[in-house]
């Protein structure tokens, strides 16, 4: 195969265009087994395969920076860039990361997980390169998706003041994840109906010179519009029109569900380990539904990730316009939620714990200060959900937790959550965030109240003494194991599901006083400013001791979650035996 003889660059631009041709269908080919056995994004790389071994031939990278926002189209240049043995051979196919990475390779030049970033993350490699009086081409790529997240706008709109090189290259395959949502996309249509001479053109209107490329997997066309915008003294948009999925007829036909995948069978797209039990995903999704068909001012709102919460096409058609997709913009998505609440309606914002971060500003300001009744559900917050560095879901609670006004929920099971949502869709004092359980449902025979007024309650589901275990949301189970334990060593501990993660309920803990001697907080993800520090801070001043367990403050990266779990003392064994060190077990 060519593709084996590939070990930098350099080794492209000696090709002809029969052999670039023809690394192309290798290159789709590895892509399409690696995924196949290993999961990963499918769509957007198989549709960039052409682009990226043009971008290859034409510029010298690393001498010219290349930046992919997101990283979902960078397997493909990945594999250009000396790191072939990650495709080829399955015992290494965990040797590089699915995102663009430094440490990997000097083709890469930022750690790039979240979208809409590569526009101003290479305006500022070619403002260094001005500054310092260098030379070389500076080339953002990014998704027609992208561009809906506010920080690409905001590049864009930057941009045309560089006045120097910089090229954007825009991979148009007329899809985000799921659909695109946005009115920029009616223009990107008539640029690609007028073969890029409609006189509307966003980018010219920012200031950017613009060219439009129609056969965007084609690699001659796509050599020569290159070249032309190879060491151009100004910033110039490459509007090229892409297949996702290409090479793939499955990822060609249904682009949203083959944006990412599991592992699945090449011949029918049959996922090789299905996930068939009940999940909070699917269990919020069809609960939401029924409920929108007796009330028609609830309303689901998603920032471009509806899959992450099973709004399937044929569930957003049933919700109609109950069912907002903001594009990917969660700012937008907070603060519209914040205006619908504030007009009458029910919003309800699912997010990724992940991604929830990149609105903290509107939480804060936009929603909080405000105090409007908008409902968040943070999904995926966990430290065994995603392990890739730039996805982690470890840090919402701290981020969520501090802000005034918010309310901010941990439901333990399947019960207690759909109590808590249908409550805090009715609440108007505040607005509420609820972590929901990750997972298959877990059902629970205890009572649950479906009033959650008098916040900060927490609730004492076994009463014991010495010890008291505090187990947050997920780590619930985790909690009850501990105590099982305890048991068998002479202990009977007080066991608490704190539900609300964002107060103190005071005079529960200050009756623990009485007859503990040590307090336990376990959560479900990063330590360092969370929930377990408030409880410490409570006893900071009395006789009780107190053991925190979450993970320490750092970016964990493609980690085993069991040994993550164990390496943060997070299994029930070792927390008794910490306990053991404190306190006399008998």
């Amino acid at each position: 195969m060519i593709i084996e003889n590939i070990k930098s660059p350099s080794d492209v631009k000696r090709l002809s265009t029969k052999e670039l041709k023809q690394l192309a269908v290798e290159i789709r080919s590895l892509l399409i087994k690696k995924l196949s056995h290993h999961g990963g994004h499918c769509g957007p790389n198989l549709g960039m395969v052409e682009a990226t071994i043009a971008m290859h031939y034409v510029f010298n990278s690393p001498q010219d920076k290349i930046v992919f926002d997101v990283s979902h189209q960078s397997y493909p240049h990945k594999m250009l860039t000396g790191r072939i043995e990650a495709f080829l051979n399955e015992d290494h196919y965990d040797d590089v990361s699915g995102y663009s990475e430094p440490s990997e390779s000097d083709h890469d030049h930022f750690v790039i997980g979240h979208t809409s970033t590569s526009i101003s993350l290479a305006g500022g490699l070619a403002k260094g390169r001005d500054l310092k009086g260098d030379k070389g081409n500076i080339i953002a790529v990014i998704g027609d998706g992208s561009l809906s997240g506010g920080e690409a706008l905001e590049g864009l709109d930057w941009a045309a003041e560089l006045n120097s090189n910089f090229i954007i290259i825009v991979n148009d395959n007329q899809m985000s994840i799921a659909e695109n949502h946005g009115g920029l996309y009616r223009n990107l249509e008539n640029l690609r109906k007028t073969n890029g001479t409609c006189p509307t053109n966003l980018f010219r209107a920012m200031g950017l010179d613009y060219i439009y490329i129609n056969k965007g997997n084609d690699i001659e066309s796509l050599i020569e519009a290159f070249n032309r915008v190879k060491d151009i003294d100004h910033p110039i948009v490459v509007h090229i029109n892409t297949l996702k999925g290409k090479g793939y007829e499955l990822a060609e036909k249904d682009k949203e569900r083959w944006h990412w995948s599991a592992p699945f069978d090449i011949a029918s797209g049959e996922l090789l380990h299905p996930f068939n039990a009940e999940t909070y995903d699917e269990l919020t999704t069809s609960h939401l539904l029924d409920m929108m068909k007796q009330d028609n001012t609830l309303c689901a709102i998603t920032a471009g990730t509806p899959g992450i919460w099973n709004w399937t096409p044929e569930r957003r058609k049933e919700a109609g316009s109950q069912f907002i997709d903001v594009g990917i913009a969660e700012e937008h998505a907070v603060a519209l939620a914040s205006g619908i609440a504030k007009a009458g309606g029910k919003p309800v914002f699912g997010v990724c714990s992940s991604f929830i971060q990149r609105a903290y500003d509107q939480l804060s300001q936009d929603l909080c200060i405000n105090d409007n009744p908008a409902t968040i559900l943070v999904l995926w917050g966990s430290l065994s959900t995603m392990t890739d560095v730039t996805h982690l879901c470890h840090f919402d609670i701290p981020l969520l937790s501090n802000i005034p006004n918010l309310v901010y929920l941990a439901p333990t099971n399947r019960e207690e959550y759909l109590a808590m949502l249908d409550w805090s869709i009715d609440y108007k004092e505040h607005p509420v965030a609820i972590r929901v359980p990750v997972g298959a449902t877990v059902s629970t025979s205890r009572t649950v109240p479906t009033d959650y007024s008098s916040l900060n309650k927490y609730e004492v589901v076994e009463r014991g003494k010495d010890v008291a275990i505090l187990a947050l949301g997920n780590f619930f189970s985790l909690g009850e194991r501990v105590c099982r334990l305890l048991e068998t060593q002479g202990i009977r501990a007080t066991l608490i599901n704190p539900r609300y993660i964002s107060g103190v309920d005071t005079s529960l803990l200050d009756s623990l006083v009485q007859d503990h001697r040590l307090v336990v907080t376990l959560e479900d993800g990063a330590l360092a400013g969370g929930f377990g520090e408030k409880i410490a801070r409570h006893f900071g001043s009395t006789e009780v001791k107190t053991l925190c367990y979450g993970a320490r403050k750092e970016f964990a990266d493609r980690y085993s979650p069991k040994e993550f779990l164990a390496a943060n003392r997070l299994v029930d064994t070792m927390i008794v035996e910490d306990i053991g060190n404190l306190l006399p077990l008998h």
